[in-house]
């Protein structure tokens, strides 16, 4: 299969683009640098901001599906990112006649996730970060979903809960909607969304996606996806 990767050089695009080449599929990976993916062979640099719809339908030409793996900050200002680059790429999905789509959203665009047992995350955390600082990004991701659930793609919300870096895949955990748990290893998110390409198992609903087998550090989250990042 030729896969367009959205986002492919950003922590969860790395992933997916490697386990993509390594399971014998092609890929195009598209970003906005040029020169900063190792060259292998299957592999396409398409060099393309995702929001304008030439650079978007020229990447996708002889694609058979797409995986978008784009992100964006935490910020005060309105996010439109995901939205936005969802509209172009759907756009351009269709004029190709490409069906297959698995878009990374979050376990918090499910209003009903409430990790059991997770009485800090619950009642400090997601409260402080989640619903508060990351409100205007998690607006725009919803905004995202409500406009991909109105075309007639074939598509896949893949909703990870915390992001984390792990070495190798785990056995995770996947459930419609959202799934129990407050940490995602990005090497399972990826793991489980070409798994979901191939199985077809949550075809236009939302695919919730943890990792049970190991838990970060929290200490070390914070700083690896927080302070650090900046």
């Amino acid at each position: 299969m030729r896969i367009a990767v959205f986002g492919a050089n950003g922590p969860t695009g790395r992933h997916l683009t490697r386990q993509a080449l390594d399971a014998g599929h092609e890929v195009v990976a598209v970003t906005r640098r040029s020169g900063s993916l190792p060259v292998r062979p299957g592999l396409t640099v398409a060099v393309a901001d995702a929001t304008d719809p030439a650079a978007v339908d020229t990447a996708l030409g002889g694609t058979d599906a797409v995986l978008s793996a784009l992100g964006a900050r935490f910020s005060k200002e309105t996010i439109t990112a995901y939205s936005a680059s969802a509209t172009v790429i759907t756009g351009a999905m269709a004029s190709h006649g490409i069906k297959r789509l698995l878009t990374v959203s979050s376990s918090i665009a499910d209003p009903n996730w409430r990790p059991t047992g997770a009485h800090f995350f619950n009642h400090v955390l997601d409260p402080l970060v989640n619903r508060r600082l990351g409100r205007t990004l998690h607006e725009d991701m919803r905004r995202m979903e409500a406009m991909i659930r109105q075309t007639d793609l074939d598509w896949t919300l893949v909703r990870p809960s915390g992001l984390f870096e792990h070495p190798v895949a785990t056995d995770y955990h996947t459930a419609e909607a959202s799934a129990d748990g407050v940490f995602t290893a990005r090497v399972d998110l990826a793991a489980s969304s070409l798994r979901e390409l191939v199985e077809q198992r949550y075809v236009r609903t939302a695919m919730g996606v943890i990792t049970t087998a190991v838990k970060p550090i929290f200490a070390k989250l914070i700083w690896n996806e927080g302070v650090k990042k900046k």
